[in-house]
């Protein structure tokens, strides 16, 4: 199979610099990363894709077995890498794309020598000692609304999950993106996302780490940016003056600095 064309790869920037990888969220593709790929490209090699289901991917190519998992989406990632046989690329992922960098690099750990984790976390449902920001009866709320009605559903959440309601501009693109994603598929990729209990696989993290969280973020508080600081051991956090969920969007200029601060220090 074409991974290229399957998952839709772009390659831009320098091409005799080091490899940065961005990886979309849930119901993003890598248009998302538009206001980040300057801020890269004088320096760096950027590889942009979207995962099989999201963008302009090869919708045919869905499987929902291989999709009910987060290990499947590590696998495209795998694959993208292994198909412009990269050598320890730094993984940028937001959202849920953080624990699919995580698993990807414990599966391909020559491929990638580096993550930055763009508002992660590693299980969306409270627990006991653990603080996600959702009960269980919140995220199955959540799911069956986005599964009886998609488009109300991002209608409804995507300001909420954007935050910055002064900037109703930024919703709204969240909202769009939502909408041109395949309701079946966004319905596999939604469940495998708010289901998901990542928590173990962060002890697994063995390359350089740098954690991005908001000083305000409906879906990931900053109680889970500590939790994901102290479980990978030598990673940095770094609090961004930002809020809602997307701070690559509503905050690039903050988010620029810290991604660049730490790929200068892995030179």
């Amino acid at each position: 199979m074409d991974i290229a064309r399957r998952n839709n790869v772009t390659v831009t920037g320098n091409p005799d610099g080091s490899t940065v990888v961005l990886a979309h969220g849930f119901g993003c593709d890598q248009n998302m990363w538009r206001l980040t790929v300057p801020a890269l490209a004088r320096d760096h090699r950027v590889v942009l894709f979207d995962y099989v289901g999201s963008g302009r991917s090869e919708l045919s190519a869905f499987s929902p077995d291989r999709y009910t998992s987060l290990d499947g989406y590590a696998r495209d990632v795998v694959e993208v890498c292994e198909s412009l046989d990269l050598r320890d690329a730094v993984f940028v992922g937001h959202s849920v794309s953080a624990m699919i960098g995580v698993l990807a690099a414990d599966m391909a750990p020559e491929r990638i020598g580096a993550l930055v984790m763009v508002a992660p976390s590693p299980r969306y449902i409270d627990d006991e000692g653990y603080r996600g920001g959702f009960s269980a009866q919140d995220i199955e709320e959540l799911l069956e609304s986005l599964e009886s009605n998609y488009l109300g559903w991002s209608a409804a959440m995507a300001p909420v999950i954007m935050g910055n309601p002064e900037r109703p501009e930024l919703g709204e693109e969240l909202q769009n993106s939502f909408c041109a994603t395949d309701p079946d598929m966004a319905r596999v990729f939604a469940r495998t996302t708010f289901l998901s209990d990542s928590r173990d696989d962060l002890k697994k993290v063995r390359v350089p780490t740098l954690v991005l969280e908001c000083t305000q973020d409906a879906i990931a508080p900053r109680e889970v940016g500590a939790f994901v600081h102290a479980a990978i051991p030598g990673s940095t956090l770094v609090t961004l003056d930002a809020t809602g969920h997307c701070p690559h969007l509503s905050a690039p200029e903050a988010t620029h600095h810290a991604l660049l601060e730490f790929l200068a220090a892995l030179r």
